[in-house]
């Protein structure tokens, strides 16, 4: 078995930092909203990976915007990209629940108004037990 077909969890972790690196304005924005357990006194991570799917040998493995691991909830920003990969979205979302895991999409333009948006995270959150 050739090297470059072997599991390697550096190369997941390294595009998880590039991604917390570079984030997106809304990004941006709701960081400063859930960073510190601000929200229902839950800890977010950022840009966190999540393995699904695999085995030694390859994993699948897909980096969420925002995760709380004590709810299992993902928060994701879906921004134009999101458009055009609905169906890898779908299937996505499907293997992240098939882990127990819940998820919240929230499209970038929300975010203008956190208002709404932040209500709208916390009844998400807080109906989970």
């Amino acid at each position: 078995m050739s090297d470059l077909r072997k599991f390697d969890f550096r190369v997941i972790k390294k595009h998880a930092q590039e991604l917390r690196t570079n984030l997106t304005d809304s990004e941006k924005i709701l960081w400063k909203e859930l960073r510190g357990r601000k929200l229902s006194g839950c800890k977010f991570l950022r840009q966190h990976p999540i393995l699904y799917k695999g085995n030694l040998v390859r994993f699948n493995y897909s980096i969420a915007d925002f995760y709380c691991n004590e709810k299992k909830v993902v928060i994701e920003l879906d921004g134009p990209v999101h458009d055009v990969n609905e169906e890898y979205d779908m299937f996505r979302d499907s293997e992240l629940q098939n882990l127990g895991i819940r998820i919240l999409r929230i499209k970038n333009e929300e975010i203008i108004n956190m208002n709404e948006v932040l209500p709208k995270i916390k009844v998400f959150i807080d109906s989970i037990h």
